[in-house]
């Protein structure tokens, strides 16, 4: 698709320059008024096709998109992955590690021993006769 024909498909002029908050509004907007869900059966199929060509026009019209190229990458990648990566992308591991091995140590450390000794205790003391339960 032509990227004069996505803006018009999306209401803009032929020659405007949107932005991409613009973009994503008039998309959203668009997607409202055409969505095959909204028509009854024997509508759907015309809806289908300008669904398709509306988000066509939007993928168009979005930055690093085929119609115009990307005004910036960084912009781009917080669009694609919805969060902005710090420090080139590197992933922290430790931080994501360190609660986690903070809670198993508090759980020991606050008696999680003794408690599988007192179920266990308990358990010798009054044996259940159900077979299903432990």
């Amino acid at each position: 698709m032509d990227a004069n024909e996505a803006r018009i498909l999306l209401g803009f002029p032929p020659n405007s320059t949107p932005s991409p908050s613009e973009v994503k509004s008039a998309y959203k907007q668009k997607v409202w008024e055409s969505h095959p869900d909204l028509f009854p059966s024997h509508e759907k199929p015309l809806a289908e096709s300008k669904f398709k060509s509306i988000s066509e026009a939007y993928t168009c019209l979005l930055p690093g998109g085929r119609g115009e190229a990307s005004t910036s990458a960084e912009y781009w990648q917080v669009v694609r992955t919805g969060v902005p990566r710090a420090s080139g992308g590197r992933k922290n591991h430790a931080m994501i590690k360190v609660p986690f091995l903070l809670i198993i140590l508090g759980t020991v450390a606050l008696g999680g021993f003794h408690a599988s000794r007192a179920y266990k205790r308990q358990k010798e003391e009054y044996p259940s006769h159900n077979p299903f339960l432990p």
